[in-house]
Parts: structure tokens; sequence; C-alpha cells
């Protein structure tokens, strides 16, 4: 089958060429880059030791099964192009939702107890939203105006038969490179950007969120024997949030071990807990839902030259005119519901802006 790719290509006629394929925007790119496979079925893997050598663009859910494997996009087409220019002023249609708050409150009690019976130090609740859209989605547009709002965040909009359309817009590194040099990053830590972005207060709840996090990767890394520079905790904004950021910098000599790499890292505490493995199978016995892709992670793999994979939040899953939108936060013991829900909703909010009537 050959792929044809224009300038401004209609997402529909790119499914139904059968290509699996991905728009992405690396934080403070001008230009969108375009991969697709359009021969052959899309790898599938059910182990990120299986991705050492391998290159495309990854997308890994946070807990493989048989109904969402790691898929791996191999690169047949690439192209370059800059972003359209979007009137950010023109109205989209207004959307219906249900909020759900009780069931929220139900697993929010759930999770508290755990952590104030002592099992665990941390443990991430996420919640996903769905809202069915009454007329057609312009997904390419949407992107689009995403990309513009959000200079500073990785820009995706994918699909493949096997993951369907997941649209996001991520503020968070699990791993890029090239080369010898490599950085990683902890991500802990919200509150809204709206009253207090140059000289942000945090409270002791989001510092020890952060230090737990931190805490983890500098463990993950030195258990590989690997000695990280640091830098941070420093603020950051994503869309209408600021977070908490400590990088780390290293020296990577076997660049064909990624995916092991990417094993131990992933899931982090940011979307998952402490201890990790107790925290991973607390989530998925008691959160009610299934992640799917949500808080796995996405872009490209590449050992030979640059890899960029990024956390998947703010992001949300397309099946026609059905959108299920999906955040998350760190609860400590100390975490109170009310403020744990708005710092979902206003997570969520991150994408739904692109849909929503106001901007």
């Amino acid at each position: 089958m050959s792929l044809t790719f224009h300038e401004s290509p209609s997402f529909e006629q790119l499914v139904e060429q059968g290509a699996s394929f991905a728009f992405y925007r690396s934080p403070g790119d001008t230009d969108i880059h375009f991969v697709a496979q359009h021969e052959g079925e899309i790898s599938t893997f059910y182990d990120l030791d299986e991705l050492n050598g391998k290159s495309g663009f990854v997308v890994a859910p946070f807990s493989c099964d048989n109904k969402t494997p790691i898929c791996l996009i191999r690169q047949d087409v690439c192209k370059q192009m800059p972003a359209p220019i979007i009137d950010l002023s023109a109205k989209a249609q207004s959307l219906q939702f249900d909020p759900c708050l009780s069931v929220y409150a139900e697993k929010f009690g759930l999770f508290s107890e755990a952590l104030s019976g002592g099992q665990f130090e941390k443990l991430v609740l996420s919640r996903n939203k769905v809202i069915q859209n009454t007329e057609a989605l312009n997904l390419l547009e949407a992107y689009y105006k995403a990309c513009r709002i959000y200079p500073n965040s990785y820009v995706y909009l994918l699909y493949t038969p096997i993951t369907g359309i997941w649209m996001g817009c991520s503020p968070e590194i699990l791993l890029s490179g090239s080369k010898g040099e490599w950085k990683t990053v902890a991500l802990a830590g919200t509150q809204s950007a709206a009253n207090n972005e140059n000289n942000p207060k945090w409270d002791q709840k989001n510092i020890d969120e952060q230090s737990y996090v931190s805490s983890y990767i500098r463990r993950q890394l030195q258990s590989l024997g690997i000695q990280a520079n640091e830098r941070g905790p420093h603020s950051v904004k994503a869309g209408p949030l600021l977070h908490l950021r400590t990088d780390f910098e290293f020296q990577l000599g076997d660049k064909g071990k990624l995916g092991s790499l990417l094993k131990l890292l992933h899931p982090t505490p940011a979307v998952c807990g402490l201890p990790k493995a107790e925290a991973y199978k607390f989530i998925l016995e008691n959160e009610g839902y299934d992640r799917k892709y949500y808080s796995g992670f996405i872009g490209m793999l590449n050992p030979e030259a640059d890899t960029n994979l990024y956390v998947n939040l703010r992001c949300l899953a397309i099946e026609g005119q059905r959108m299920t939108y999906y955040a998350g936060g760190g609860l400590l013991a100390a975490s109170d519901r009310e403020e744990e829900w708005i710092e979902t909703e206003k997570k969520m909010s991150t994408m739904m802006n692109i849909f929503n009537e106001e901007d």
C-alpha cells in the first residue's frame, strides 16, 4: 500500500489508507514531525527488554496485557513541516460531562486508608472522564491548536489499529538523549500557575512528593552504576499548572540496552507510587478501571540518533464521537480529597480546553 502525505493531510484519509502514524512536536520546537508505517503490521511487545536495539515511534501502556501491548511504529515515512497558524479565537462546540465525584471519593478513601496504615509512602490515584460529543471533530486542527497553546510541552496525535486514536500534551520526559548524553526527570508536585507563576511557594506535601520521585530515580540509575548530575528541584509550567522538577543528566555507554533502562524507570513513582512493585499491584487491583496507554510513555526511540520519550500525561483517547480524558495525582497520607479532585480537573482541562468554547 502506498501512503500519500500532503502539507495538510486529512486525518481520516490517513486512517483509511491503513497507516499507523504519529504527529509529534517537541517542547520549544516550531516544526511538527510526522512518522508512519504503511506496510505490514506494527511490532508489538510485552516486555520492555524487547525494545533493546529497536527503533521507531513507541506507544507503551501503564501495564502490558493482550489488549494493550507495547507498540512500535516503523518509520516508513518521515516528514517535517511548520505548524499551521490556527485561529485561537474561534469557538468550538460545547461539551457535556458527568464528573463522577462519588466514584473518585470512594477510591480516594481506599487509597488513603492504605497510606495511613503505612503500607505505602505514596500512591497515584487516577481517573477518566468520558465525553460524548455531538459533532464531528477536526482532530488535526485540534492538534495544531494544542501545539500553539502549549509550546513547552510534548504534543502528539497518533493512530494505530491496536491503540486507536490518542492525543496528548505531556510535560514529563521519561528518557531523552543522543550519542552518550542522556537525561531523565523527576516531575511531581502540582499547583495552579494562575496567581504565583513567578514566585511559587510549595507546601511540604508537594516537596515530599517530589523528593520521593527524585530519590527513586537516583537509586535506579545508581543500580546501573550511573552517577547522574542533578539540577533542581525547580518550578516548571505545564499548561495551567506548575510542577516541581529535578533533571538527571548522565552518560550511557551501551545504547543497545535502552529497553532495559526503560524497564528500570517505568512506571516512575510520579504515575505509580512507592514502594514501586507493591504500589503497582495495588493500583491494578484497586483503581477500578483500565488506564490503557495513559501514564505509559510515547515518542521516538532511536539508539543511533535521537531518542525522546515522554510519559503519556494530559491525554485523551478518541473513538468516534467519544472522548475519554485521563488524569491522576500523587497521594500521601496527608492528602486532601477536595484538593486532589480539583487537581485532576485542572489536569484534564489541559486537553479539554482544546475542544471547549473557552480557551
